[in-house]
């Protein structure tokens, strides 16, 4: 059985959920540390790898929620 056809069903409200904007500060706040030049410790890092993974699949969902037909 070939995996990557199965189907998931997703259920309406999932696919609008987003990040606490408190998470999404945090993130941002990672995020513009790092950019700015500081250096980050070893949980603070793998916090913001997390948070972006956990965002793009997030926003993955959403997508795939929009080829949906209701």
């Amino acid at each position: 059985m070939n995996l990557m056809n199965q189907r998931i069903e997703i259920p309406i409200e999932l696919a609008y959920f987003q990040l606490p904007k408190a998470i999404q500060n945090r993130l941002q706040h990672l995020l513009d540390r790092q950019d700015s030049g500081d250096v980050l410790t070893p949980s603070e890092r793998e916090e913001a790898e997390e948070l972006v993974e956990l965002s793009k699949f997030l926003s993955l969902l959403y997508v795939k929620s929009q080829t949906v037909s209701l």
